[in-house]
């Protein structure tokens, strides 16, 4: 059965050799023209970013025919043709630039003023055009689904018919290219993420699910004393006589153990609760679709939804460090909904408390009186992102001693770890998953020192909205 599949695979090569071979014989390129298609076939080989594809498409006709090229593709959605490189300029790095009138998709090639347009599909065209009945099948496969850009050569003046169906050729070449060239850039892009996930996975999800052990442990402790409260009452059970005190005694150890189980069994549905929210945000189908991390965003309020939360996962880890914790008397009051996504914002705070609980230390204050604090809090920055685009900052202060210029550049870097980290669990990736998951929200992270230790915070945008348009702007009064 192999041999007659790979008979067949071959048989199918020598084909499309010999429909290659007539067709260029009817094609009759100019040796000029075959100049220009070598030299595109040979310096795509030669260079490998994406970037000097773009060159090498509107370098060749430029340099080998004097034409002035450009280099049209359609962004992510299809939607709006973007400019990316041009014979005179190379690169174009200036998003958002304006396409020029009279250039728009088009599955068929058009002249407009002194430029010819020519259009640029991906890789399944050749079996659309050469093979009728896959153009009949119903996979769904159109000339217009499979456009992925505009090939634009001036002046038009300069083309002759041969040349303008040469062109055509042209740019299915380099349709070609391009369709393996931005896949190849897609599977590394893909690979990348997968290898980031698998760290959020490790740091977010792994690390913190170690808890469950310890659950487990103390349930199997308290296991362990119901089986020897259960030999007790039989001995009880088996006695002449039962004094109150005895019975007094059996049923408070019940009802300690009552009270202890319950306990534990509210701890272990919320860590539960907890981990499945960390795990769906992270194992989205459309992450693995786009290969990054998408958000979801919903209506929250950050302190009743997320912070709190997070911190009651920490409370215990915290207090047992001796950490005291202050939280805001005001914040829930004048708290409002914000648009985030729940999960993986979460996951910045289980990130913050987790230091936290981690890096926190002892220091006097001004009355010499001894702290170890943490706390949290959120204020209102006007016009931070622009005039009427006001943001929220919120912040996680901890005491301790403040960190040095080479340590504060670290922060927010993927593995970067400071000097007081030593002896210290970590991997240096929480605080650059924080940043990453801030940014896709539009904003930004920081650190500053204050008086008596060090602030963590997150700026995010605000809506602009009529409700949020009317908070006083103590600067405009």
């Amino acid at each position: 059965m192999a041999e007659t599949e790979n008979r067949h695979d071959l048989d199918h090569i020598l084909l499309r050799v010999r429909e290659k071979n007539q067709s260029y014989n009817q094609y009759n390129f100019s040796q000029v023209q075959n100049n220009l298609l070598k030299s595109f076939f040979d310096l795509a080989q030669e260079f490998d970013s994406l970037h000097d594809l773009y060159r090498i498409c509107v370098a060749a006709p430029h340099e080998i025919m004097g034409l002035e090229c450009s280099l049209y593709l359609l962004d992510r959605e299809l939607a709006h043709l973007e400019l990316v490189c041009t014979s005179s300029d190379g690169v174009v790095v200036q998003e958002n630039r304006p396409v020029p009138t009279g250039i728009y998709p088009s599955t068929e090639s058009y002249c407009t003023g002194d430029t010819y347009v020519v259009p640029i599909y991906r890789k399944p065209l050749s079996v659309l055009i050469n093979d009728e009945a896959a153009a009949d099948d119903d996979s769904g496969l159109t000339p217009a689904s499979l456009l992925m850009g505009l090939f634009v050569i001036s002046p038009v003046d300069n083309l002759t018919e041969e040349n303008r169906f040469f062109f055509t050729k042209y740019a299915n070449r380099i349709g070609y290219r391009l369709h393996n060239r931005l896949i190849a850039q897609q599977n590394i892009q893909h690979l990348r993420f997968i290898n980031s996930l698998v760290m959020d996975i490790e740091h977010n999800v792994i690390i913190p699910n170690m808890y469950f052990r310890y659950l487990f442990n103390q349930l199997k402790k308290k296991i362990f004393e119901i089986e020897n409260l259960e030999k007790m009452m039989i001995k009880v059970k088996d006695s002449s006589s039962v004094s109150p005190e005895q019975c007094h005694s059996i049923i408070s150890a019940m009802s300690t153990l009552r009270e202890e189980l319950s306990g534990y069994h509210q701890e272990i549905q919320k860590h539960h609760a907890n981990v499945s929210l960390f795990l769906e945000s992270l194992f989205r189908r459309e992450h693995f679709q786009k290969g990054h991390l998408v958000l979801q965003p919903k209506r929250c309020l950050v302190e009743n939804d997320i912070i709190k939360p997070q911190l009651e996962q920490y409370r215990k880890r915290l207090e047992a460090e001796g950490i005291t914790i202050y939280e805001p008397g005001d914040m829930a009051r004048e708290e409002f909904p914000i648009m985030v996504d729940i999960g993986l914002l979460s996951q910045v705070y289980a990130n913050f408390f987790s230091n936290a609980a981690k890096y926190t230390r002892e220091i006097r204050d001004r009355q010499g009186v001894p702290r170890k604090v943490l706390a949290y809090g959120r204020e209102i920055l006007y016009d931070f992102f622009g005039p009427g685009q006001n943001a929220i900052k919120f912040n996680v202060f901890t005491t301790g001693y403040h960190l040095g210029p080479e340590d504060a550049a670290l922060l927010f870097t993927e593995g970067g770890r400071c000097s007081n980290s030593s002896g210290r669990s970590g991997s240096g990736h929480g605080l650059a998953f924080i940043k990453h998951v801030i940014e896709m929200h539009g904003g930004t992270v920081g650190y500053e020192k204050t008086e008596q230790g060090n602030n963590f915070y997150i700026i995010l945008p605000l809506p602009i909205t009529k409700s949020f348009s009317l908070l006083p702007n103590p600067a405009r009064k």
